[in-house]
């Protein structure tokens, strides 16, 4: 075969990949691979990543890059050019398994709302969620101990609490907050955080943004029976709430009962 036809055989039929799998005890990691940008690591901080399919790699600790030629090289730097070709005339058509390892990875998938509200415990005296609240956010106890009463709020991890929205009982969404994360649980939609009892007596419905707000205001007001103090956690997700009597109308009115 001519010099330079083996050349090219060599760069198109070889792939990356493969030498590594075979060469030097490099590893691929799954976890942090996808099929264009395939990890090896080898040791302690040693990384190589293939790219274009197999025909390409770099070192993303150094500059060094190129194809399986220059990947020889850098492996075995002894090595001339003619015993470079001579290892990698064995991989000609060799596959790597990394498709197999790759196929193997499961796409996360994470639990409905209400699900992973039910794995969590309702807040109380001690924990951290408890004391982020009463004290950087400065909800008094009182408060914090009745709306754990109403399962309104659980613990979350790194110090976070839990407020969960519902219609109908049902959890339809969590919000987030911890001193230094503010979000919510995917999977979910909004309704409202409810605090107090939507029972007979209630003339007075308080809509506020973040459920933190609905608190604070609630033991501003000394939590008076007749009022209801719910959050939206951002976009209103009701046309428009009105008090009638004693009944709280909405566009959806199992929202308030839920």
């Amino acid at each position: 075969m001519p010099y330079d036809a083996e050349l090219d055989l060599l760069r198109g039929g070889v792939s990356c990949a493969a030498v590594l799998e075979q060469l030097a005890g490099w590893r691929l990691d799954a976890r942090e691979s996808t099929r264009r940008a395939l990890k090896y690591r080898r040791g302690k901080g040693e990384i190589i990543i293939v790219n274009h399919d197999g025909r390409g790699w770099w070192d993303p600790t150094g500059a060094a890059k190129g194809d399986v030629f220059t990947l020889v090289r850098h492996l075995e730097p002894a090595l001339t050019f003619g015993q470079v070709c001579q290892t990698l005339r064995r991989f000609v058509g060799v596959v790597p398994t990394f498709p197999a390892a790759l196929r193997e990875r499961r796409p996360k998938t994470r639990s409905a709302p209400a699900e992973r509200w039910a794995r969590r415990r309702s807040i109380q005296r001690g924990d951290a969620a408890w004391s982020y609240l009463a004290t950087e956010r400065a909800i008094p106890e009182t408060i914090l101990a009745r709306a754990a009463s109403q399962d309104a709020i659980r613990c979350g991890s790194h110090r976070s609490a839990w407020f969960a929205h519902r219609c109908d009982g049902v959890v339809t969404h969590v919000e987030v907050r911890s001193p230094t994360y503010k979000g919510s649980l995917s999977g979910g939609h909004k309704t409202l955080f409810r605090f107090g009892v939507a029972g007979p007596a209630l003339r007075r419905v308080a809509v506020l943004e973040a459920p933190i707000d609905a608190l604070s205001l609630a033991a501003l007001e000394r939590i008076p029976d007749e009022a209801l103090y719910v959050a939206t956690g951002g976009g209103l997700t009701l046309t428009h709430a009105r008090i009638k009597g004693n009944h709280a109308s909405t566009s959806n009115d199992n929202i308030f009962n839920g």
